[in-house]
């Protein structure tokens, strides 16, 4: 592994970041999105699954597959966050009543974040049943994600790294 491949990683997963954070507050989510929030929640997830799917087959083919771990969870992670983020201010700015207050998206982006990392303030808080089942649903998510989804990259890097000599892997 080399200096030069740790920095193409590193710019691409600030690239990668700062490109669906520049996404995320250009786009006008306030117009014209569909009436609901939950099947475009639902499509995003079906595409961090695909998005999953095709990192674990390129971690599993690269070269050096530990860095390529570490590029798929940091772009993962944010993408994972920034549909939720969405999703909760598309549902904010449809009825005000979700949360406790209205959310605008730098608010949805740290109510997401909150959520994720487990921390929940409670200064912003889902007052909708549907919003209280949404915040659940992200809960048990980011759970999957955080111990089954690091399992699989991990798992991937270490079967590429056998696959390139990196290591061996013992027969348990």
């Amino acid at each position: 592994m080399t200096r030069r491949a740790v920095v193409r990683v590193v710019a691409r997963v600030v690239f990668s970041v700062l490109a669906l954070l520049a996404l995320y507050f250009l786009l006008p989510m306030d117009e014209g999105l569909s009436p609901r929030p939950i099947a475009f929640l639902t499509l995003g997830l079906v595409a961090l699954a695909a998005l999953t799917a095709f990192q674990v087959r390129s971690i599993l083919g690269s070269d050096t597959p530990g860095l390529r771990a570490i590029e798929a969870l940091a772009v993962s992670v944010p993408l994972l966050v920034i549909l939720f983020a969405t999703m909760y201010f598309v549902a904010s700015y449809q009825d005000v009543d979700s949360f406790n207050e209205p959310l605008n998206k730098a608010d949805a982006l740290y109510f997401a974040v909150t959520t994720f990392s487990t921390t929940g303030f409670g200064d912003i808080a889902a007052k909708s049943q549907v919003m209280r089942m949404t915040v659940t649903a992200q809960m048990a998510i980011d759970l999957v994600v955080i111990g089954f989804g690091i399992r699989i990259v991990l798992g991937a890097a270490k079967i590429g790294r056998a696959r390139v000599g990196q290591i061996t892997i013992d027969a348990d």
